[in-house]
């Protein structure tokens, strides 16, 4: 499940990026000066930026996609605590010399 929701993310993140870079060319020749001024603060965003988008992927994976779980397992539990007299119990074998 988390690992569906790193996949999402970053190929969310990845979108994002692409289509900023279509959007802010104009901006390329001053990259130097913006990334020693702002590169911070844009660090930061982007990690915000992540940890938010990866938690609504896992919150949305986990609600539709583990929606009944309990109820289709339900059937294994039951297996799990009933008792079956008919199968055979385990023997020691004892080394007779």
């Amino acid at each position: 499940m988390i690992a569906n929701a790193v996949l999402f993310t970053l190929a969310v993140l990845l979108a994002y990026g692409f289509w900023l870079l279509d959007q802010l060319k104009f901006l390329a020749r001053y990259r130097v000066i913006l990334f020693h001024s702002y590169g911070s603060t844009i660090l930061i965003f982007s990690g915000l930026l992540f940890v938010n988008v990866f938690g609504m992927a896992l919150t949305i994976g986990r609600r539709f996609f583990l929606k009944d779980t309990g109820r289709k397992l339900s059937h294994l539990d039951k297996q799990f605590n009933v008792t079956h007299a008919d199968a055979p119990t385990p023997q020691i074998e004892e080394d007779f010399n």
